[in-house]
């Protein structure tokens, strides 16, 4: 790692640690210091209990938050428990935010990572082969067809895929993300163990079920088949119209028709230096779209009934739960900071044009 590297890297380091103090700051004006007590939507969870219990629940917010403190005591802890992650309590079910956070994010990790990857690679091969047939056929109706499919609601497109795969064709569940049965607690015996005694010693012995480890896993992935699609049908289209665009400024530079001279097939030209040139938009796309993964997907979650951070997102809407939003905004902010740092350090990988220092 060379000293320009280096610098760039500390550099784009403290400029995201003044972000994420600025992120904070910002959050703490928007729900903290709006108009009347914080205390208002905080203790709405709370209503029902007794006059003790409420008080005291009251007084330890007070104190977590620093409510009715001089402002920048309040920001230091504001400050303090969003960087530790202390949360606090969501409204309906009354257990830690962050804690609820950690179940939720794997579940938006699945479907919202695996339909942007797959938008992704559909719609660079699709654009690029769009490029190679430009003016033609596939060029105008990929284009044609992209269009359409961006301006299509997603919850129509689920709507459609739930109504042909699971109620006329019957080929994959709809609602949910594993077998109603899992829900009682009738889990898949993936892991079993057992006490192992000799003369002397006595030790533990772990065992894996390949067909329980099968179950498991095609219970999660069948039911994640159709909101993959739905978001993957939703986005490639925009990939395609960006592949494309960016392709087209590149495939006239004189360096394209040099390696047309030299002999190289079309593929090379296309793949390995046009594509390569024309990339550095497409992975600042990609890298807000994988920074902008945890906001969830809520209208398809939601028709999916899918219990990631988008249908969580939507029920804090509803019961005005801020403190949520709060918090989910925060852990956004952070992903979308570092996926623009990792997207800078891709530039210089891909592009050897771009220097750090």
């Amino acid at each position: 790692m060379d000293m320009g590297l280096r610098s760039f890297i500390a550099k784009r380091l403290v400029y995201s640690a003044i972000l994420v103090i600025a992120v904070i700051g910002l959050n703490f004006l928007l729900f903290m210091m709006m108009p009347g007590d914080p205390t208002d939507f905080l203790m709405q969870g709370f209503s029902r209990e007794s006059g003790e219990d409420r008080e005291a629940h009251l007084a330890r917010l007070k104190e977590l938050w620093g409510i009715g403190e001089p402002w920048h005591i309040q920001f230091f802890k504001y400050m303090r428990n969003l960087l530790s992650f202390n949360l606090g309590t969501e409204l309906v079910g009354r257990k830690p935010i962050s804690a609820v956070m950690t179940q939720k994010i794997p579940y938006t990790l699945f479907i919202l990572g695996g339909s942007t990857i797959f938008s992704i690679v559909i719609g660079i091969v699709l654009g690029i082969w769009a490029i190679q047939r430009r003016g033609g056929v596939f060029d105008t109706s990929s284009v044609l067809f992209s269009l359409i499919v961006n301006s299509l609601p997603t919850f129509w497109i689920g709507l459609i895929f739930l109504w042909l795969f699971t109620n006329t064709l019957g080929w994959l569940p709809g609602a949910r993300a594993f077998p109603m049965e899992w829900a009682a607690g009738n889990w898949p015996t993936v892991v079993t163990s057992s006490v192992v005694s000799g003369s002397s010693v006595m030790g533990f012995s772990i065992q894996l079920n390949p067909t329980e480890l099968w179950k498991l896993l095609y219970g999660f992935g069948a039911h994640a088949i159709l909101p993959i699609a739905t978001l993957t049908v939703f986005f490639f289209g925009g990939w395609l119209l960006l592949t494309r665009a960016t392709m087209l400024d590149v495939i006239t530079e004189d360096y394209i028709v040099t390696a047309r001279a030299k002999g190289l097939s079309e593929q090379a030209v296309l793949y390995k230096h046009a594509f390569r040139n024309a990339s550095l938009p497409i992975i600042t796309s990609a890298a807000l779209a994988f920074g902008f993964i945890l906001s969830g997907a809520i209208i398809t979650e939601t028709v999916f009934s899918y219990p990631g951070l988008g249908g969580w997102i939507w029920n804090s809407i509803q019961y005005r739960d801020y403190s949520v939003l709060m918090s989910v905004f925060y852990i956004i902010s952070i992903c979308v900071i570092i996926a623009n740092i990792i997207s800078d350090l891709l530039y210089g990988i891909i592009d050897p044009r771009i220097k750090y220092g």
